[in-house]
């Protein structure tokens, strides 16, 4: 699909970026007998007044960031934020844990003893620091339980959403209810991601950066390709998801291929590079900082974890690891 044509080394086009199109908007019933049927502002629909006093929110969403990487990159300018907290994903790869973060479901802290229903409900609540809104419940959300179809159609936002990996592109579902939602044209640009943030100076704004720096080949920008990583089989899941197949079989790989993809020394030589990566990201909050305007809350969590050779895993996805759930979690405002 030309949707993830990015070219040579991941370059060589624009991003790509498509807005939602235009349909009528919604009328909401609240759960609950009796309830005030609402109308909610959808796609192209006019958006309502804006709320009083309502802060900026991004969530920066760094791809495939393990728990301990992030430690041991000892960030001070994310930290800025607050305590950098150990949280649990909801899903263990790129695509279904961003559905969970836009139903507003953020990282976890799986605690014992209680009701999952009462946790939601408690969680969600946090939301009103996070949008300096008072009237937001986990049930505000119903029936499209869809963080930016609330943030539009109910508190007047500007939503956009710039993505990083190809699973996310604008042609999918996730694509609903943004004004604008771009891929951008290498895998690892934070850096042109903050330049292309824009700001109403009329109505608050929702940010979600999906940021690549950090998944695997675990690249910095000044890096070539010809310098990445190479392991068989993870480099590139659409384009060479098929090259093993063949007359409809799955070809095995070789011995030799096997054990050189467990090698000790290279899998630690990956977590190293994703350490530096988050030590490069980190700076780039310094600019992200200065860009954003007062009354803006920031989240900074990972969509998953990573396996790193633990008891035979490397990468994420169909992984039942506690290394794969484990994410960082910190929030807060700058200013």
């Amino acid at each position: 699909m030309a949707l993830w044509n990015r070219g040579k080394n991941g370059s060589g086009a624009a991003p790509v970026s498509q807005a939602p199109p235009a349909a009528a908007s919604a009328v909401v019933r609240p759960a609950g007998a009796g309830g005030v049927v609402r109308a909610v502002a959808s796609r192209g629909a006019a958006l309502p007044d804006p709320v009083a006093g309502a802060n900026n929110y991004i969530i920066v969403i760094l791809d495939s960031c393990r728990f301990d990487s992030m430690m041991a990159a000892q960030p001070k300018n994310i930290a800025r934020l607050g305590e950098i907290q150990r949280a649990w994903s909801y899903a263990s790869w790129t695509a279904p844990s961003h559905y969970n973060l836009l139903m507003g479901l953020v990282p976890h802290t799986s605690p014992r003893h209680v009701y999952a229903s009462d946790y939601y409900k408690k969680d969600f609540l946090k939301y009103r620091e996070r949008l300096g809104v008072e009237r937001v419940e986990f049930k505000s959300l119903v029936p499209q339980l869809f963080l930016p179809t609330f943030l539009r159609g109910q508190l007047g936002y500007r939503t956009h959403a710039t993505v990083s990996m190809p699973v996310l592109n604008p042609s999918t579902i996730l694509n609903h209810d943004f004004d604008s939602f771009t891929l951008m044209d290498r895998h690892n640009d934070m850096s042109g991601m903050i330049e292309r943030m824009k700001f109403d100076p009329d109505r608050p704004s929702f940010h979600l950066l999906n940021v690549g720096e950090t998944h695997y080949p675990y690249a910095l920008p000044s890096e070539k390709e010809n310098d990445w990583p190479k392991i068989h089989g993870v480099h590139g899941v659409f384009k060479h998801l098929d090259d093993l197949v063949v007359g409809g079989k799955l070809e095995e790989a070789a011995e030799d291929e096997e054990a050189d993809f467990f090698d000790d020394a290279r899998m630690e030589q990956l977590r190293q590079r994703q350490i530096e990566t988050i030590r490069y990201v980190d700076g780039l909050f310094e600019r992200l900082y200065d860009l954003v305007p007062p009354n803006t809350f920031i989240t900074v969590t990972a969509d998953h974890g990573e396996l790193f050779g633990e008891e035979g895993y490397f990468g994420h996805g169909p992984i039942a690891h506690e290394k794969v759930y484990e994410v960082p979690f910190v929030e807060g405002k700058i200013r």
